[in-house]
């Protein structure tokens, strides 16, 4: 298995020494640079090529969201799209959150959460399927009900930030086997970080039942784990 390569972008030097330690003492994982502001990152990006940049979003000259949005248009430009961009930072706010997806970002990571589920995240980030903490996806959902300040909205039109379509592959499967209303409840108790057996309990039915509901929606969403199918969830605007 090929070691999967990180450029750490950080403006804190011990909290980037610190990153690069844990995350080299891993033999899947290889640091192969680092920057410590937002004009380095861009041009250690584009030289380095690596499978997954992880970004500070408080960096001092530009913040990491806009660092996304830049680099994501570069590799638009370019067709240079393997490396993955992971979010690192411990603000939690709606504006941050749907900022960062917004811009691009494939995950978004909290700093409190440990190093072995960075680890994780970058894996899963790396292999094509977006990590997204429990709290963040509470925290888009609950904009998602909300509606974005400001923008006027009919009272008949639901109330949903999509914050990128479905690849039309996804939107002809839901086409030809769409949602039953018992798999979107299903659906938005995943998107809150439910287990099966939380949304067996809330919805009053056996854990074994759950599973199968989850193991339809995995394959209508064309997902490979709840994590995956939670974010096309919300990127769709499928949970309101």
């Amino acid at each position: 298995m090929n070691e999967i390569t990180i450029v750490l972008i950080e403006d804190h030097d011990l909290t980037r020494m610190g990153l690069r330690a844990a995350l080299q003492s891993n033999s899947a994982l290889k640091v192969i640079g680092e920057a410590a502001n937002a004009t380095q990152g861009l041009k250690l990006l584009e030289t380095a090529k690596p499978d997954v940049a992880v970004v500070d979003i408080g960096l001092p000259d530009m913040d990491g969201i806009e660092l996304t949005r830049k680099f994501k248009r570069y590799q638009v430009e370019t067709g240079q799209s393997t490396t993955k961009i992971l979010i690192l930072t411990m603000d939690h706010t709606e504006d941050a959150v749907l900022a960062a997806f917004a811009a691009g970002a494939d995950s978004y990571y909290m700093k409190e959460t440990s190093i072995s589920k960075l680890t994780e995240a970058i894996q899963a980030t790396h292999g094509g399927n977006s990590w997204i903490d429990p709290a963040i996806a509470n925290v888009v959902l609950r904009k998602m009900r909300q509606g974005i300040p400001g923008e006027s909205q009919s009272s008949d039109k639901p109330k949903t930030v999509k914050i990128e379509a479905l690849a039309t592959e996804y939107e002809q499967v839901l086409e030809t086997y769409p949602l039953t209303q018992r798999e979107l409840e299903i659906l938005e108790l995943i998107v809150a970080g439910c287990s099966n057996g939380q949304i067996a309990e809330k919805l009053y039915i056996t854990v074994g039942t759950v599973k199968t509901h989850v193991r339809n929606i995995l394959n209508k969403l064309c997902a490979d784990d709840r994590t995956q199918a939670a974010v096309r969830a919300l990127r769709s605007g499928l949970v309101a």
